[in-house]
């Protein structure tokens, strides 16, 4: 693209004459001096009295709006359009974006429930000897075992959700780069980009995590220490005085851990847009957060709110869907009804609550994530005038790989 194809600053500023809203350099007209969709101004819009009058959809303190090829226009958002933006692209992609998450998660269950198996297969005698046993008090032999496997069977479920949950905002901002520019995704490629990512992500998911564990880790130090002290002296003081300190600490600490919270937020978009590493996208986030950090918090918890809310409607939804007679209509129960009438009810039910929190978890899951991703678009947008590269990039044929 040469220098006057292109959207910028204006030719005296090293970009092309003329320019988009208020990005551009141009001459005298409202808005920073500039046409607003080019060189010219739209016919019929003079030099005052203004011709016949100004550009449809121009009102008197209304601000100029970009082109819209994708799910936002090209210009700064507001609330409402950050959140349409986030709902159509759910619209709009909701084939991919199921098809990913039920793979994912699908894939997530599966080594679940492998884990599981193993661990019933390691241990499985010692649980039956801890069930069936007569005594009070089983024998220790059989319990150790037991508590060790399912440490083991908790570390291995955590990591695998968390490397699904990965996965998901590892894919959020890559299909968000598409839906802004209006171009269609595929799940194969999408899947395969966010894996070649997921490292990355996965460590500003950690670095962020461990900021948000300070208060709880100091408020678990205090009562610790409290009960350690209590029960080597025997008595109350000094040891008493340490669990209001640490009420007070987690309090003091809590909203700095809120404030990090917020900075790094658009790290994981930065991380798949733009191929940085961990350290380099937390101080990138905190770079487009800062100026912006309440705007940012209250969109960000805003789309939680909306993603909780909308994730539990979703399940109570299928809840209801069980109570309708018939629902799983398995005839007739007499008074000693078998093993399999009694598991097929019971397996009805509890695969459409398996289906219901899935899609609860799916929703919760994408909706925070797209708004965190075109949050960051935003930022872009206002703080480094992202907009022209995004016209250019919306007007080329190929998607570029690595990020506007």
């Amino acid at each position: 693209m040469t220098q006057d194809q292109g959207w910028g600053g204006g030719a005296r500023d090293g970009g092309p004459p003329g320019g988009y809203g208020p990005y551009g350099g141009g001459g005298p007209l409202p808005y920073g001096g500039q046409p607003p969709y080019g060189g010219q101004p739209p016919p019929g819009w003079g030099p005052p009295p203004y011709g016949s009058g100004p550009p449809p959809g121009w009102g008197g303190w209304s601000r100029p709006r970009g082109p819209k090829p994708g799910v936002i226009p090209l210009s700064p958002l507001d609330l409402g359009e950050i959140l349409g933006g986030a709902f159509s692209t759910l619209g709009r992609y909701w084939r991919q974006l199921l098809g990913i998450a039920l793979a994912v998660f699908g894939v997530a269950f599966l080594l679940a429930g492998g884990a599981l198996a193993m661990a019933y297969a390691v241990v499985g005698e010692h649980l039956s000897a801890v069930v069936d046993t007569g005594r009070s008090t089983p024998a220790r032999a059989d319990v150790q075992p037991l508590i060790i496997a399912f440490v083991v069977l908790w570390v291995v479920v955590t990591a695998v959700l968390l490397l699904a949950t990965a996965v998901m905002q590892a894919c959020c901002p890559a299909i968000v780069q598409e839906a802004v520019l209006g171009r269609p995704v595929r799940v194969g490629a999408t899947l395969l980009r966010a894996l070649s990512r997921v490292p990355a992500v996965l460590g500003t998911v950690l670095l962020s995590g461990l900021i948000m564990m300070i208060p709880v880790l100091l408020f678990i130090t205090g009562i610790v220490s409290t009960m350690v002290t209590v029960v080597a002296t025997g008595g109350w003081d000094p040891a008493g005085l340490l669990i209001p300190l640490a009420f007070a600490g987690a309090l003091v600490l809590g909203p700095l851990a809120v404030w990090l919270w917020v900075l790094f937020s658009l790290a994981p978009a930065v991380v798949v847009i733009e191929s940085r590493g961990p350290l380099a996208a937390l101080r990138r986030s905190v770079e487009l957060v800062r100026g912006s950090w309440w705007r940012i918090c209250g969109i960000s918890l805003l789309a939680f709110v909306i993603a909780s809310v909308a994730g539990m409607a979703l399940q109570q939804l299928f809840n209801v869907t069980r109570l309708f007679p018939g629902a799983f209509d398995t005839g007739e129960f007499g008074y000693e009804p078998t093993f399999g009438q009694i598991f097929v009810a019971v397996s009805g039910y509890l695969v459409l609550a398996l289906v219901g929190q899935l899609v609860g978890q799916i929703f919760s899951t994408t909706f925070p994530q797209l708004v965190l991703g075109l949050l960051y678009i935003d930022q872009r947008i206002r703080k480094e005038d992202l907009a022209p590269a995004l016209i250019a990039a919306s007007a080329s044929p190929a998607a570029s790989p690595g990020g506007p």
